[in-house]
């Protein structure tokens, strides 16, 4: 077994033990550690395995977002978004470059309705979200970006696609947590649930079809 394959075991424990054991409990350091050790090593299996640079960059990105985002008190949410801003931005600078040389009907329709879906849903998010509202309109533009460049990526990166969906999804459950679940009201396990393993099962689905579609 190689470092590489160490490391990649590593990341994928410490995210199904956040997942069983920390997601849907109180913020603590304990959890803060492999929250943020998860992506980490990610971004370091990444690196290792000769993945592009530009995805090293956007999971090392995460793991800064998903540490300040694992820290109590709201002061820490517009750090953690922008941290994760940087990241998709690497993500689309990372897609565009990778992307099929023929668009076909069916992508661009997808495309149309994930554009104009997440626009619908942030126009009726956006009474809710106070002074976040200027940060979320930023945050939402360019993960829909990513999300677009994502399904005109060529057909080798099909689970790439799949992850940047998958990434999308649980960004969308957050939000809701986020911004109209009661405050006083704690997160459900099952929404939890959803928003971890979609996100850590969205990166490391990305990380693995772009160091292994390159390969191919």
């Amino acid at each position: 077994m190689t470092g590489g394959d160490i490391t990649l075991l590593g990341a994928l424990a410490l995210g199904l033990l956040y997942g069983v054991a920390f997601c849907y409990r109180g913020k603590g350091m304990i959890g803060l550690a492999v929250k943020t050790g998860s992506t980490a090593l990610l971004a370091v299996w990444a690196y290792i395995a000769g993945g592009p640079v530009l995805l090293v960059a956007a999971l090392a990105l995460s793991s800064a977002g998903d540490a300040f985002l694992a820290l109590e008190g709201e002061r820490w949410l517009k750090p953690g978004m922008a941290a994760f801003f940087m990241a998709h931005v690497a993500y689309v600078a990372l897609f565009w470059g990778l992307a099929a040389e023929e668009r076909t009907l069916l992508v661009l329709a997808a495309q149309v309705i994930l554009v104009f879906g997440g626009v619908f849903f942030v126009r009726w998010l956006s009474p809710y979200l106070g002074d976040m509202r200027v940060p979320v309109f930023a945050y939402a533009a360019v993960i829909l970006v990513m999300g677009a460049a994502a399904l005109r990526l060529d057909t080798a990166y099909w689970l790439v696609t799949l992850g940047a969906v998958m990434f999308i999804a649980s960004d969308t459950i957050l939000s809701l947590q986020l911004f109209r679940k009661p405050a006083e009201q704690p997160a459900g396990i099952a929404s939890s649930l959803a928003v971890w393993f979609l996100y850590f099962g969205g990166q490391a689905l990305i990380a693995w079809g772009l160091v292994y579609g390159q390969a191919a």
